[in-house]
């Protein structure tokens, strides 16, 4: 495991240390989402998802289901193909590998279900993992329901238990107290393993809480390109987001009491977030057009 200072010091890399040369030493990520109760709306997994699939990262672990699952309470799920045939598909957590084209940036994709029991065994066997795979740095990803409109951007927020990155980054401690789910299990233990950790959660409006939620993936995956400087298909998602949205907007006019809810949540956001529509957010979007057409060309 690399240590932040090393990867710091490189200029212009930003906190995670990735060039876009591919030339540098690599830098391994480790980016974790698990389905249920830590990923409203399934955005975080079908952000993992997403990445896996265009990246065609290879499984290099998976952990023993029946060492950590209660299957009367996470359910084995049985799917068919278009000839019919069947498939049994067990809740499992799973490792992936990858490299990014033309970067110096490998990914492990963690793609989990929410452990029955045993969390600290399950804890510890991925992080051993997360060791032998040389990760450098991890970052847990999560969607939660939030008194959000559907129709301005969905906040993302980051935290971090490691000082640099949040210096770097210029975010937060963690600062919420009560019930956590194994996300929040995994990135404290992981930052007490010395991993540098990052927390991004995306809000998705409560009154529209059923999967999928394509604008809440949109931003997580929006923020991780930012982060690492990595360019991801995000066009189909685009589509389905405005799709998503004018298809709320519509069950919105049919009922006076949510459309006077949604104007209600509207101008909260609008006058916490007006300092926001200017110089930060404007430079992303320019850096993430440059990078679009320098992968084009």
């Amino acid at each position: 495991m690399s240590t932040l200072d090393s990867n710091s010091q490189q200029p212009g890399t930003g906190p995670f240390g990735v060039v876009q040369d591919g030339t540098q030493e690599t830098v391994t990520v480790l980016i974790a989402a698990f389905e249920g109760w830590n990923d409203a709306g399934d955005a975080a997994t079908d952000t993992l998802k997403l990445i896996r699939e265009h990246l065609g990262a290879r499984e290099v672990f998976e952990v023993a289901s029946d060492d950590y699952y209660d299957y009367q309470y996470s359910r084995p799920v049985i799917r068919r193909s278009l000839s019919g045939e069947q498939k049994l598909h067990w809740p499992s957590t799973k490792l992936s590998r990858a490299s990014v084209p033309n970067t110096n940036l490998d990914v492990v994709l963690l793609h989990g279900w929410e452990p029955s029991y045993r969390w600290r065994a399950f804890t510890a066997q991925l992080l051993e993992q997360a060791t032998a795979l040389d990760v450098d740095f991890v970052v847990m990803l999560g969607s939660l329901l939030a008194d959000v409109p559907h129709t301005r951007p969905i906040p993302v927020t980051l935290t971090s238990d490691t000082e640099q990155l949040r210096t770097e980054l210029d975010i937060e401690a963690p600062q919420y107290e009560g019930p956590t789910g194994i996300v929040g299990v995994l990135s404290h233990m992981a930052a007490l393993a010395g991993f540098p950790t990052l927390s991004m959660w995306a809000a998705v409006p409560h009154y529209v809480a059923h999967s999928p939620s394509p604008k809440a993936q949109l931003a997580l995956l929006r923020r991780l390109e930012d982060l690492l400087g990595m360019s991801l298909p995000l066009d189909p998602v685009v589509e389905d987001s405005q799709a998503w949205e004018r298809g709320v907007d519509e069950l919105a006019e049919e009922d006076p009491e949510v459309a006077d809810y949604v104007r209600q949540l509207e101008e909260a956001k609008d006058t916490v977030d007006l300092p926001e529509a200017t110089g930060d957010a404007i430079a992303r979007e320019f850096e993430r057009y440059l990078r679009r057409r320098d992968d084009r060309d």
